[in-house]
């Protein structure tokens, strides 16, 4: 404990943390109060894997349990995001995160092969273990949570309804679905909207799912297995929802000027992602390495950055700031729910890495520098009305419908 004690006193400024060792001594941080929590160290070796990459160690040492918490990991996962500062700011650890981040590149080198093998890690698990947990719909992206809404699907029908707002979606309307999952926002726009949607994905699980859905629907939906890239048509609408996280900083460029190619002359494009606060930044350790290889939550800055380069108009941006909290504290009462399943249907190890995941990402939007943005673009500067009325107008229309 010699090493931790220093970076522990630094670390907790608010709250108390309390560390029980190897040899059942106890250590207390910080002035007292909420948050607290107490871990349980099972291993004499963590003493000093956590003090040179704590985060990194810290969710792996609770995966393989020598590292408990007692009442829950979420409470030493809300210590850490009211303190992360105290973290980051000592020498050793910005040292760390300044390496992380000239490396980046390395790590967001999402060619074609890499970007499927990035995907699949994630998305093809199990379409049984993602049923468990997410909304019927199997919607997969931050929920908008507008006054008064009640409950998980709720908000994912009105996330839908205001990205087609946003797009202007009419009948028969070709409209590309980029990265389109288990295919939710292309059905609700062939439904809602009238449109012939065409999704991509990388994942085999997902599409399956998409387009067995889509055909008991009778909807008007072309899901393929394929890299956007590949595309070689032009669209009326474009729509990506949570797939820019995973295109890596080398290839935003290409992104947008794919984007660009892509859609007509008067087309409309909505790319809906997460972000930073910030300026650009490194994604961390534990989730690179556990969850989303090749993903970062880029800023703002470098993003409209590479929109100007690629040509476009950036014709609306909205700044969606707690709504993926609460859509994470949703998917993670419908975890605890079924904890049980998914530990017969994995193990041990994997339900306290997704419980990890999930809770340290819910803080990161509550507590840290995470949001989540809606970028409207257009290829020309008349595509869309003046005013944005007409947004709102459609909006109501749809929720109404």
């Amino acid at each position: 404990m010699k090493l931790l004690t220093p970076m522990m006193r630094k670390f907790v400024k608010t709250g108390k943390l309390t560390i029980i060792d190897a040899d059942q001594n106890e250590h207390n941080f910080g002035p007292g109060g909420e948050p607290s929590a107490t871990i349980r160290l099972h291993d004499k070796a963590l003493y000093r894997t956590l003090f040179l990459n704590p985060e990194l160690k810290a969710g792996e040492a609770y995966m393989d349990g020598t590292l408990t918490v007692d009442g829950g990991i979420r409470r030493l996962l809300e210590v850490f995001a009211h303190n992360r500062d105290g973290l980051r700011k000592q020498g050793h650890q910005k040292m760390l995160k300044s390496s992380l981040k000239r490396l980046r590149r390395f790590h967001q080198h999402n060619v074609r092969a890499n970007a499927a093998k990035n995907v699949q890690h994630h998305y093809d698990l199990s379409n049984d273990f993602y049923r468990l947990w997410l909304s019927d719909d199997l919607n997969y992206s931050c929920a908008y949570w507008p006054a008064g809404t009640q409950s998980l699907e709720q908000a994912q029908q009105l996330k839908m309804a205001h990205i087609a707002a946003k797009l202007q979606v009419k009948p028969g309307m070709k409209v590309l679905d980029i990265g389109c999952g288990w295919g939710a926002m292309s059905h609700y726009l062939a439904e809602h909207c009238g449109a012939k949607m065409v999704g991509v994905t990388l994942s085999k699980e997902q599409l399956a799912i998409a387009q067995e859905r889509a055909d008991a629907k009778g909807l008007d939906c072309d899901f393929r297995l394929m890299d956007y890239r590949d595309l070689d048509e032009t669209f009326d609408r474009v729509v990506s929802v949570g797939m820019f996280e995973h295109v890596g900083v080398t290839h935003y460029l290409e992104y947008f000027s794919k984007i660009r190619d892509l859609m007509t002359d008067e087309g409309v494009a909505l790319v809906h992602s997460i972000g930073r606060k910030g300026g650009p930044g490194t994604t961390g350790a534990w989730i690179r390495k556990y969850i989303f290889p090749g993903g970062y939550s880029p800023a703002l800055s470098e993003t409209f950055a590479v929109i100007e380069k690629a040509g476009l108009w950036t014709t609306d941006c909205e700044i969606l700031r707690v709504h993926y909290a609460e859509t994470l504290l949703a998917w993670d009462n419908n975890f605890q729910a079924v904890r049980d399943q998914v530990v017969e249907m994995f193990d041990e190890k994997f339900a306290r890495m997704w419980e990890f995941y999930l809770i340290v990402s819910e803080f990161s939007f509550r507590h840290g520098k995470h949001m989540n943005f809606q970028i409207q673009l257009t290829k020309t500067v008349d595509a869309l009305p003046m005013a944005r009325d007409y947004m709102v107008d459609r909006e109501r229309e749809l929720v109404g419908a």
